[in-house]
């Protein structure tokens, strides 16, 4: 038996207090494109979007008005649609530098109006490079490689405060702005990491309240960055350039109305500062007893560099900032007699010691890794990277030590030059992409919750200005192939959508002329041309995953000719017979059966696994193409998928429905890739694909690309219940092996600790590697329950398939248009099943034990008594 109820959400609360207005939602969450409230935008006619929250579920929007307020001026715009998720901006587009503010309030067909939402601040950068008077300046002298971080500042004088104070600013390596002596913002490494040679972000603040009458100083610390810090391996230093920059522009008004800007130029000056020594890799050293602040006496001229001003562009997304503080655990010493500290978290960031009683020229070396290996900080994995930080103290009572221009990823350090009794305190500064927390999910499986986390852990330690595929030793690079296979999982978890978009942008930025996408974005490995299957497949598969998860069709159409010149790459590469046997170098990447020293060596055939990915980009186009309204486009390219999948089976698929290489990732692309045409072989396919992996006692036998799909494969070999076999397992290779090793991140190998608790022999070992944490997205999808089927999740499918075998799950994923949410609970033979369905979406539900879906609306539903099918 089932039980459903539609139940209202909390209604608005009137203005007037009438029933008209009681039954209607709020509109909340207004937003100008993907950025954050307030900041700044790089165009001029932002899109919109909204939320409808709460009141009655039969509200339907049928239009909408939005009300813009500038300059002393305001207009509305009435536009009839139902759509509220990136709607085109109704007004006369803005110039550079307008201010302004908008309202939205919502209407339905009954004639009932929503009250208008909260007001939501406009601001429009500088949108042409004529807009820039500023000049890029650098050190005449301070500054060189090894002359630690300079402060590059001028000094001005007011007659009086402003009125109202913006600063435009960037660099050549990363800055810390100060405006008179007081630090600007709470970004991170800004102006962060782009393809800088086309692509230079700048950042925007209102300085307002930091200005007054009388002599004002305006200024930046430079650190090496990604600009000119090492790069990939050890040594391979100035990969954009070997001097450093500052380009600032303030823009003053006063009262009066008069204006007034102060440029960096060749007035400005550079200083020394106690920053020693600073890089990514190998760490930071300051000088505790030299001020970061200006040493006019110390100071010398700077020369003007002649730069190209189009590059510079406002970020699409958050910027890095300090996401959260963790004090350590615990505080021991190792069996070497080393004083350690113990997190209780891999995470990245930096460490914040503060401590007493120093001697001044006392030296504090703190040092960073992941793992502990008999009872030491395992520093193998790093490589070359030193990872360490050291400190030259001032001797003034407590000091505060920690850096500015590095960081780490680390669960232990180990802190030399300081007893225990003289630390006041130990902090790890968690730092990332300050991305909105979207989704959720929990299970009545604790093991299964802590690879939750760990999956949560790795992206957030991973999004750090780019998405790297490890943030500890000398690499952190925007691998292609790993956000490839993680983009839905991370698209779920967060609000990736500017992050992502902006990443894209230095894809297209990177790609060359014949279509090649490079194996990192931004590519540091110039000379290296090939194309790889699922590295460069990127350039297809993220921008149709954020437009399922945000509905962004704008980003299909601008990334859509990068999209279709890697489609056309690969095409020329394979030939009429669409077999793509050059897709290597890297395979089925990790197969935990390759040799340590060796993990491109997996079981699949190579050119399978290329083949399978060339009909899956090429299908993905083809629905992008369509979706653009490029109809011929979409003809094509849907003809050229099919033939694609018409010469995979023809060549790789026997009657017997054996797949090439028969190993478990060729028939998970296969049948998630609607490969294998003829029912009876696809059917005896996945026939084989579960023998093969009850064969292996349910441990995983597939590399990073096939450990993706493994789980789909098995749903669609109808055996979801050897998927959550597969899940569970603990046994080496699988998911929760790491989970009872006490991972708190997801690892690079399966079995990067060894059972005996020491590290993994090979060279490329890390702890921090979200790339099988893709298998969260299947989690979502059939632990939760929560999949989009339409863009946005504008429609979306209930279909938990776990009910049977665990007791409980829920899931929580804020859409565009506002909370989906998902509960289930088994008592006995029956299950509970909930579901919360936002304004403006449609939800499939498949009850446990139906034959087909039930369609809902917005609103509350809930069944229970609902028995598993025979």
């Amino acid at each position: 038996m089932t039980l459903s109820s539609n139940t209202p959400h909390p209604a608005a609360s009137p203005p007037d207090g009438s029933h008209r207005h009681a039954v209607t939602p709020l509109v909340r969450n207004v937003q100008l494109e993907h950025v954050e409230p307030g900041e700044i935008l790089d165009v001029g006619a932002p899109r919109l979007s909204w939320r409808l929250i709460g009141g009655a579920p039969d509200f339907q929007q049928h239009c909408y008005e939005i009300e813009f307020a500038s300059g002393g001026q305001s207009s509305t715009q009435r536009v009839e649609s139902r759509e509220s998720v990136l709607v085109a901006w109704p007004f006369q587009t803005m110039a550079s530098r307008q201010n302004g503010v908008v309202r939205v309030r919502c209407q339905d067909r009954d004639g009932r109006w929503t009250a208008w939402s909260d007001a939501c601040e406009v601001a429009v950068g500088l949108l042409e490079s004529s807009d820039w008077s500023a000049q890029f300046v650098t050190p005449r002298t301070l500054g060189g490689f090894t002359d630690g971080a300079p402060h590059i500042f001028t000094t001005f004088e007011l007659q009086e405060a402003p009125a109202a104070a913006r600063l435009y600013i960037s660099a050549h390596g990363i800055y810390e702005p100060y405006v008179n002596g007081v630090r600007v913002g709470k970004d991170i490494f800004a102006p962060g990491w782009t393809a800088y040679e086309k692509r230079l972000r700048y950042q925007s603040y209102d300085v307002t309240s930091h200005l007054g009458e009388g002599v004002n100083s305006l200024g930046a610390i430079l650190g090496n960055g990604w600009f000119r810090g090492q790069l990939v391996w050890k040594g391979n230093r100035l990969n954009y350039g070997d001097r450093l920059a500052l380009v600032a522009q303030l823009e003053l008004e006063f009262p009066d109305g008069s204006r007034r800007m102060v440029l960096s130029d060749g007035s400005w000056s550079a200083s020394p500062t106690g920053i020693l020594s600073d890089d990514f890799y190998d760490g930071e050293c300051r000088d505790m007893r030299l001020p970061l602040s200006i040493d006019a006496a110390r100071s010398e001229p700077v020369d003007v560099l002649e730069e190209d001003h189009s590059r510079l562009v406002a970020r699409r997304g958050p910027s890095v900032r300090a996401t959260e503080r963790k004090p350590a655990v615990s505080l021991m010493r190792s069996p070497s007699g080393r004083l350690q500290a113990d997190f209780g978290q891999n995470l990245v960031g930096w460490v914040e010691l503060v401590v007493r009683d120093r001697q001044r020229g006392d030296r504090i070396v703190v040092r960073h890794a992941e793992v502990l290996e008999g009872g030491e900080l395992a520093r193998r994995p790093l490589r070359s990277a030193e990872a360490t930080c050291t400190y030259i103290c001032a001797g003034v009572g407590e000091e505060t030590l920690r850096p500015s221009f590095t960081y780490n990823g680390f669960r232990y350090i180990d802190i030399a030059g300081v007893d225990e009794s003289d630390v006041v305190s130990v902090v790890a500064v968690v730092l990332g992409t300050d991305l909105r927390r979207i989704g959720w999910m929990t299970t009545s499986d604790p093991r299964l919750n802590r690879l939750h986390e760990n999956v949560v852990w790795s992206a957030r330690g991973n999004f750090l200005e780019v998405p790297t595929d490890c943030p500890q030793r000398d690499e952190r690079l925007g691998w292609t192939g790993d956000i490839q296979l993680f983009a839905p999982t991370a698209n779920y978890l967060f609000d990736s959508s500017g992050f992502l978009a902006d990443w894209l942008e230095d894809v297209a930025a990177e790609q060359w002329a014949d279509g090649s996408v490079p194996f990192i974005v931004p590519d540091v490995l110039r000379e290296m041309r090939a194309t790889a299957a699922g590295w460069g497949d990127a350039a297809v598969v993220v921008p149709m995953s954020l437009y399922l998860s945000f509905g962004d069709l704008g980003l299909l159409r601008r990334q859509y000719p990068s999209m279709r010149a890697w489609v056309d790459k690969v095409r020329a590469l394979a030939g009429e017979d669409h077999i793509w046997t050059t897709g290597g170098p890297f395979g089925d990447w990790l197969d935990p059966l390759a040799p340590p020293d060796d993990p491109a060596q997996a079981q699949a055939d190579p050119t399978v696994v290329s083949t399978a990915y060339f009909a899956r980009s090429a299908q993905l186009l083809a629905e992008a193409a369509s979706r653009l309204g490029l109809d011929s486009d979409a003809r094509h390219y849907s003809t050229m998928a099919g033939e694609i999948r018409a010469s995979f089976e023809r060549q790789f698929v026997a009657e017997d429905g054996v797949v090439r290489s028969d190993c478990q990732t060729v028939y998970a692309l296969a049948l998630c890739g609607n490969l294998i045409s003829d029912e009876g072989r696809r059917a005896r396919a996945g026939e084989r694909l579960v023998r093969l992996v009850l064969d292996a006692d349910c441990t995983v036998a597939t590399g990073l690309l096939g450990t993706a799909v493994i789980l789909d494969a098995l749903v669609i070999a109808g055996r979801p219940d050897v998927a959550l076999r597969m899940l569970t397992q603990t046994r080496l290779p699988s998911w929760l092996y790491a989970v009872e090793m006490g991972a708190t991140t997801m690892w690079e190998r399966w079995d990067s600790m060894l059972p005996d608790g020491s590290v993994n022999p090979g060279e490329m070992t890390s702890f921090n590697h979200y790339a099988n944490g893709a298998v969260a997205d299947w989690m979502h999808r059939r632990i939760g329950g929560i999949a989009p089927t339409a863009p946005g999740y504008r429609r979306f499918e209930v279909r938990p398939l776990a009910c049977f075998a665990l007791d409980h799950g829920s899931a929580r994923h804020t859409s565009p248009y506002g909370d989906i949410a998902v509960r289930w609970v088994r008592e006995d033979a029956t299950v509970e099943l909930h579901v919360e369905v936002p304004h403006g979406t449609e939800a499939d539900v498949w009850l446990p034990g139906g034959s087909g879906p039930i369609v809902v609306g917005p609103g509350q539903h809930g069944w229970s008594g609902l028995r598993e099918s025979a």
